[in-house]
């Protein structure tokens, strides 16, 4: 069983890349995020497309804005949108959905981007973890949480935390929400499966950040220990952030019980650029470079 995750930053401008990547990579299981479309404009644009393919589909989606869905060829069962008794900013967005896969309950989250950590916007991304901690905590052991949680676990994945002081994504209160959603039971499947290895799932667009490899890794798979025992290969797809209109993110593939492609490495292919050094690097503007959020 392959489950992955793909922050797309707009299913539309990314379709010529999506289906391709499906026919390729052949998930089970696909999270979404940031779609951007409205649920009628998504099922116009993909719905004989995924059909053709042997997926069903739940999406949760905005005109401009956000958006999630989850793809699947193995079964899509009770299918919630939104966040139950989650805040809204003001009102409720697209932000979350999920449903039972293939026995195992999978959320596709697009957690807050949180902005400046004096923004009314960050204790949002706050309150927004602490409604999925509990919304997870309710069961059941076999859980999949993924998508982007706009946050780098720890200092090693991101490419200088020197370069981000300050900002967000890093902040101590951001990593201790993260901490306390992942105490639900949720082990981080690709650190656990290469703990000292230099991981990223997001570079920025500009200033060459890609090609240099100065990236961060806010893009996750989290995993009920049911679920995580049974992980054979855990990588980021960087494949698929190379070329021609790519999103700023790349996907995050999780094989379950059997590796088609082998327990090939953490990041496929691997860079050819060197660790930056600290303090060394900056990011392209003073705020963070992350994901597009409204």
């Amino acid at each position: 069983m392959r489950v992955t995750t793909w922050n797309v930053n707009s299913v539309k401008q990314r379709l010529p890349r999506l289906l391709p990547w499906l026919d390729q990579r052949r998930p089970d299981v696909l999270c979404l995020q940031e779609t951007k479309l409205a649920d009628a404009a998504f099922a116009e644009l993909l719905s004989k497309e995924l059909a053709d393919r042997g997926y069903e589909y739940a999406a949760h989606g905005e005109a401009r804005w956000n958006g999630v869905a989850i793809l699947s060829r193995i079964g899509l069962d009770d299918v919630v949108t939104g966040l139950p008794g989650g805040p809204g900013f003001p009102h409720p967005e697209a932000r979350a959905v999920s449903a039972t896969c293939g026995g195992i309950r999978v959320h596709s989250v697009y957690v807050p981007n949180g902005r400046t950590p004096d923004s009314d916007h960050y204790q949002y991304k706050l309150a927004w973890l602490g409604a999925l901690r509990d919304l997870v905590t309710a069961g059941p052991d076999n859980v999949i949480v993924a998508g982007d949680i706009n946050i780098a676990p720890t200092d090693a994945d991101v490419f200088d935390p020197d370069a981000f002081a300050g900002q967000t994504h890093v902040t101590a209160p951001e990593r201790a929400a993260l901490a306390d959603l992942r105490s639900a039971g949720l082990h981080d499947v690709v650190r656990d499966h290469w703990p000292d290895k230099r991981v990223y799932s997001y570079w920025d667009y500009r200033a060459g950040m890609f090609h240099q490899d100065l990236g961060m890794r806010i893009d996750l798979v989290l995993a009920g220990t049911p679920v995580a025992e049974r992980v054979k290969a855990a990588w980021v797809d960087r494949h698929a952030r190379k070329g021609t209109g790519p999103s700023d993110h790349a996907p995050v593939i999780v094989d379950l019980d059997e590796a088609p492609d082998g327990d090939i490495g953490p990041v496929v292919p691997p860079p050819s650029a060197p660790a930056a050094r600290r303090g060394k690097a900056r990011l392209p503007q003073a705020a963070p470079a992350a994901p597009d959020d409204k």
